[in-house]
Formats: structure tokens, C-alpha cells, sequence
């Protein structure tokens, strides 16, 4: 007799995708049939031999109702319609990127109108954008004109944008987020 290697750590996977056939584990089914009949309730086994006569599968479409509803479907055109659908949604969602944009409170006037035609595009695009104004040594001091600043960037950015987040100290720079209207 040749020596069979048993391998006690292999990694069982679940099945992927809804239960079918002799995986679904009530007693009872709720059954539609391929047609969209409503069949009634019906016990698994006797479901799964109609299923079988027509060529097809018992698939369980919600297992949390009492009894669970199965459908009499081909089980890999259900996956396929499932992955189509889920495609589908994901072309639909958009994705929101933050951008980051840091001043000083000190920024001269032509790197200021440079950096809010930057933000201006990045609003246009639909992303948000963090405005930083940040201080260092004595500047501390002067924290109203970083509030000067911020109420610049609002009027500057009202047509595009509106607040989503309030300017608010933290540490050493002001902090605020403007999204896209």
C-alpha cells in the first residue's frame, strides 16, 4: 500500500454564490418556479426532483424568510446575471478624491489666486479640497489672518463649492474642507 500524504492544514473554502440543491438546509421551501409561478410550500427534496426534471437547479434566493424562497433557475446564468448586475452598479458609482492645498498666512497675492484656480478645477472635476493654512513661530500670533484667509478662500470658492467642514484650529494650522455643489 503506498504512502498518501494527508494534508491536516489545507484551507477549506466556502462556495462562492448562493446555495443550490442539496446544499440548501431546510426542511421546507418556499418554491417559484422557472416561469415565475409561485409553487407553494414544498420539501426540499421534492423541489430539487422538480428542479431536476426540468433540467435546472433549486437555488436559494432568500434564506432568511421563514421558509426560505427557492427558485427553479440554471444556476450559472443566476451567477451571471448577479455579477452583471453588480457591474453594473459599480460603473454608476463616482469616486470623490480629496485634494490637499496648503498656504501660509503670509502667501502673497499671486501664489494665492494660482492656488484657488487650482482648487477652482479641482471642484469643476468633482473632488473636494482641503485647504491648510498653517503657522509657524511668532505667526502663531497672528492666527487672524490665517481667519482672514479662510474667509477669502469661501468667497472665492462659493460659486464652485460649499463648506463642509468649518475652519477649526488644530495644532498649528487651520483647518477646512469645501466639496463640490
Amino acid at each position: 500500500m503506498p504512502f498518501q500524504k494527508q494534508n491536516y492544514f489545507q484551507r477549506r473554502t466556502k462556495p462562492k454564490g448562493p446555495k443550490a440543491n442539496e446544499r440548501i438546509r431546510a426542511p421546507e421551501v418556499q418554491v417559484i418556479s422557472s416561469d415565475g409561478k409561485n409553487l407553494g410550500t414544498l420539501k426540499t427534496e421534492e423541489a430539487i426532483n422538480i428542479a431536476r426534471e426540468e433540467g435546472l437547479d433549486l437555488i436559494e434566493i432568500s434564506p432568511n424568510a421563514n421558509p426560505p424562497i427557492c427558485k427553479i433557475i440554471d444556476i450559472g446564468k443566476y451567477k451571471y446575471d448577479l455579477q452583471k448586475k453588480a457591474n453594473k452598479a459599480k460603473k454608476k458609482q463616482k469616486i470623490i478624491n480629496l485634494k490637499e492645498i496648503k498656504l501660509r498666512p503670509v502667501t502673497e497675492i499671486h501664489d494665492y489666486n494660482f492656488k484657488i484656480k487650482n482648487a477652482q478645477k479641482f471642484l469643476t472635476k468633482g473632488d473636494k479640497v482641503k485647504f491648510t493654512v498653517q503657522f509657524r513661530g511668532r505667526e502663531m500670533q497672528h492666527t487672524n489672518l490665517g481667519h482672514k484667509l479662510m474667509d477669502r478662500i469661501i468667497q472665492d470658492t462659493a460659486s464652485l463649492g460649499k463648506i463642509e467642514i468649518e475652519p477649526k484650529f488644530e495644532g498649528r494650522q487651520i483647518i477646512m474642507i469645501i466639496q463640490p455643489l
